[in-house]
């Protein structure tokens, strides 16, 4: 196998050398190279371009001149991003993305809960926003409300799992479940205690309705999210966090006392504070899965690391974490999923300016800061330069290498026409 591959990195730049030194046994190599070629299409189908099959991203629409949704799944296309989850079920998204590759997670606004927690009123909204777009569009998922736990509004925590479970039996009534799953996002402010990790508990206030929610992820396989910013522990303790900590840097990292777990970023640890917070209700087979995460390149004077260069790194090491399609230290071989927070920078949201900056986008498309994602593999995990990570190189580099490769294999074929029919 090694010899194999050994010869496809060479094989552009060899064939014509190989073609002459072999024209005795022409028909042989002829055969070797379309076995090659039947190999080649069956293992690569983007010319060697890496997918990260656990990455999605956050598309937020509260933003003023944003690119139109055909755009936006151009865009999707050329990052090679393959998930997505929006806040809404806008029918013009919607629309745009069937018939794509792009799998959807659509969201039921909070100020829905209270009518979707009808049986009948959720069958009308599943009926109305997910079936006539399905299974052209790749909807996986409804999103029942967001971070409803710590919202200001506390009378949506007694219409969320009553909401989700009406949710659910309108998808099973039209035969959707064994396709689209109902879950919720979580803020980590939902936990009482997150360090060390196997402290992790939810708060009190919320442990009644938890174990309701938590007991409707196990029934129907569902996975917990989690929205989990180390940037916001950071910016509260700039003095006392590592800063290579909670960017994926090269670092000491902690070693949890009770379960003697070495972690290497604070990302992981907070993943794994959740996973026990459960396991302290009774819970322990439910996944967990990163619902939002980021970095803002941007802040008032008193947010502490908004910065370009911390962005481009956070994202940079995490998208390469996920490359390594790496688990946490208590779930080592659960690949973790993680949805990037954001696609665009989102100008019309309020509170303070990082909230508007934690896209990899301006508004009106233009790269807010280069992160880089084809090529993660082969650069320095502590580099804080952001001049040589290109959003859109990847796209570059796999027409002009498809380009190449085509080229080639056409002139394989003619040779093979040419040849293979005077061997009778």
């Amino acid at each position: 196998m090694h010899s194999l591959f050994v010869f496809l990195l060479h094989f552009p730049y060899n064939f014509p050398s190989l073609c002459i030194s072999s024209i005795a046994t022409f028909p042989t190599t002829i055969s070797m190279i379309f076995h090659v070629f039947l190999l080649l299409s069956l293992c690569f189908s983007d010319y060697g371009v890496l997918r990260v099959a656990s990455l999605g991203i956050n598309y937020g629409q509260v933003g003023s001149n944003l690119p139109p949704p055909d755009k936006v799944l151009d865009l999707l296309s050329s990052l090679k991003i393959t998930k997505a989850k929006i806040y809404d079920t806008n029918p013009q998204i919607l629309t745009t993305f069937a018939n794509s590759n792009v799998e959807l997670i659509v969201t039921v606004e909070n100020q829905m809960l209270s009518v979707v927690m009808d049986p009948q009123q959720a069958l009308q909204w599943v009926t109305t926003h997910v079936q006539p777009y399905f299974p052209a569009t790749k909807i996986t998922e409804i999103a029942v409300g967001n971070e409803v736990f710590t919202d200001d509004d506390t009378s949506l925590i007694g219409y969320l799992v009553p909401a989700m479970v009406s949710i659910h039996g309108a998808l099973v009534q039209l035969g959707l479940d064994k396709y689209i799953q109902v879950s919720t996002p979580n803020s980590l402010a939902v936990l009482q205690e997150s360090f060390p990790p196997s402290a992790g508990s939810f708060k009190s206030e919320v442990s009644a309705i938890m174990s309701q929610y938590l007991q409707f992820l196990a029934s129907t396989g569902s996975p917990f999210w989690i929205n989990a910013y180390p940037y916001f522990a950071y910016k509260d303790a700039p003095d006392n966090v590592s800063l290579d900590y909670v960017l994926f840097n090269k670092n000491p990292g902690m070693v949890d006392p009770y379960t003697k777990l070495h972690y290497d970023n604070m990302l992981y640890a907070q993943v794994d504070a959740v996973v026990y917070a459960m396991f302290r209700l009774g819970y322990s087979g439910i996944e967990v899965r990163v619902s939002e995460t980021g970095w803002p390149s941007k802040g008032d004077p008193d947010e502490v690391g908004a910065t370009p260069a911390n962005a481009a790194v956070y994202n940079r090491n995490l998208l390469r974490r996920q490359m390594r399609k790496e688990g946490t230290p208590l779930r080592p071989n659960t690949r973790l999923e993680v949805y990037l927070f954001a696609l665009f920078n989102e100008d019309m949201k309020p509170g303070p300016t990082s909230e508007r900056n934690y896209g990899l986008f301006e508004p009106d498309g233009t790269i807010a800061y280069n992160v880089g994602l084809s090529a993660l593999s082969t650069t320095s995990s502590t580099s804080t330069s952001t001049n040589s990570f290109f959003l859109t190189s990847s796209a570059d580099k796999a027409a002009k290498f498809g380009y190449q490769s085509l080229v080639y294999w056409m002139f394989v074929y003619l040779l093979a026409v040419q040849v293979l029919p005077r061997q009778h």
